[in-house]
């Protein structure tokens, strides 16, 4: 009986985790790695795949003996990996980019509501994502065509935060895109070291960071960015969309500032 009941207790337990498989043994930090997407540099055409497929391996067999190739860790926003043009643009510049995929755990809330238009929710989810980074990291070190010395951070929106805020010395320089630096303590600011240069951009007239719903938002980095050397905030004058890859010369900015902060 007490046997029966205890499995009628775990399996009521299981059907209440949506997506949850008993027998996968991938903890969820690594699922936000080997579910993340890779776009990588190749005559032709980058290559978009996941960071621990075959098309991976393959494709650095090919690479010249020894060369070692400058990475962007790229961090998505609060609803998923998006903004594959602009990662294509990377990778046609010469950058093997890796995207970690936060949604890809098994306990992932939304921190923001897309309808409308607000963040702010299960702020326990920035941990998440600092966590994720430090991950990627510890699996990009493992791999012999990643030049260290040419090591890039690019975050949008939520993942701007985090990109703003992570403390590590490891990048060379850093984007901070869709996000204003400002709100609460917890968000509040840039973590980098002082001695690493940052380029943020953000729309005048973006709709997340307007009226009540985030009081204090409406705003950009440029304040944070004094004593920094080579750091720059820019500010789009035009246009009410929270995205800024859609913007030509906002793009040729970012292109322009890591190449400037190559090695």
């Amino acid at each position: 009986m007490k046997r029966h009941l205890a499995a009628l207790i775990l399996a009521t337990v299981l059907t209440g985790c949506a997506g949850f498989d008993p027998f996968d043994s991938a903890s969820d930090i690594e699922k936000t790695w080997t579910r993340g997407q890779a776009v990588l540099p190749a005559a032709g055409s980058p290559v978009l795949t996941s960071p621990e497929s075959g098309a991976v391996s393959r494709w650095a067999e090919g690479l010249t003996p020894g060369r070692r190739v400058p990475v962007v860790v790229y961090l998505h926003g609060c609803t998923g990996i998006g903004n594959t043009p602009f990662l294509r643009r990377l990778a046609e510049r010469g950058y093997a980019v890796v995207a970690p995929n936060s949604m890809a755990r098994r306990y992932r809330p939304l921190q923001c509501d897309p309808a409308r238009r607000q963040g702010g929710y299960n702020l326990f989810v920035y941990d998440f994502r600092q966590a994720e980074l430090t991950y990627a990291l510890q699996r990009l070190a493992r791999l012999p065509w990643v030049d260290r010395d040419n090591l890039f951070l690019v975050g949008n929106s939520e993942g701007g935060v985090v990109a703003a805020l992570y403390r590590g010395d490891e990048f060379n320089a850093r984007v901070v895109t869709q996000w204003t630096c400002e709100g609460a303590p917890l968000v509040r600011g840039i973590g980098a070291p002082a001695d690493t240069p940052v380029l943020s951009v953000v729309r005048r007239g973006d709709p997340w960071y307007g009226g009540k719903k985030s009081l204090g938002q409406r705003s950009d980095c440029g304040r944070y960015m004094q004593g920094r050397p080579g750091s720059r905030s820019i500010v789009l004058e035009e246009g009410d969309s929270h995205v800024v890859y859609s913007d030509p010369g906002a793009v040729q900015a970012i292109l322009s500032f890591l190449e400037d902060n190559r090695q």
